[in-house]
């Protein structure tokens, strides 16, 4: 199980590595509005999870794979690279699906938290962690986000649904 458990906690500290530096380019992105506070607070919640992490794992005495966190580093820098439907500049499109990457992050960390916390031998192992509050704390991450999440789909897609709307009208015709 040790093995297993190692090569579980490097992948998902390459996972929240990446979700890091996200949601700090998208806070950064975003500056001087409300998202980008939003944003800025939870890039620094998801630093202090991957520190809590890394704690955990040199506490269980894992070592860190840095080849998986470098790949990870490397894969955001490799993500601005995709096609948002703006050539140079940050688009409608790019601020939605970095929000729903994250979101999509934040419940994977709740159940990290949930399957770590329900490893009985790891809880002995790692006594004083209280998966319940990091849970929770995923949670309030999701909370600060979700509802620009909502915003910037409706805003991302507003003329694919109006395009749509249009052209469906004008089969019925």
């Amino acid at each position: 199980m040790t093995k297993a458990l190692r090569i579980y906690m490097n992948d998902q500290l390459a996972l929240g590595i990446l979700w890091r530096e996200v949601a700090r380019r998208a806070a950064h992105e975003n500056d001087g509005t409300d998202l980008g506070a939003a944003l800025s607070d939870v890039a620094q919640a998801i630093a202090e999870d991957v520190r809590t992490f890394e704690n955990m794992m040199g506490r269980l005495g894992f070592p860190r794979n840095r080849f998986k966190a470098g790949l990870a580093v490397a894969a955001e820098r490799a993500g601005r690279l995709k096609p948002n439907g703006s050539l140079r500049s940050y688009s409608p499109l790019s601020r939605f699906a970095e929000l729903e990457f994250l979101i999509m992050g934040i419940e994977g960390k709740k159940q990290l938290w949930t399957t770590l916390g329900d490893l009985a031998s790891l809880s002995e192992r790692l006594p004083g962690v209280d998966f319940a509050s990091l849970r929770a704390r995923a949670e309030a991450q999701r909370g600060r986000l979700e509802p620009f999440r909502e915003r910037a789909g409706r805003a991302a897609f507003a003329g694919a649904a109006e395009a749509a709307v249009g052209t469906a009208g004008l089969a019925a015709t």
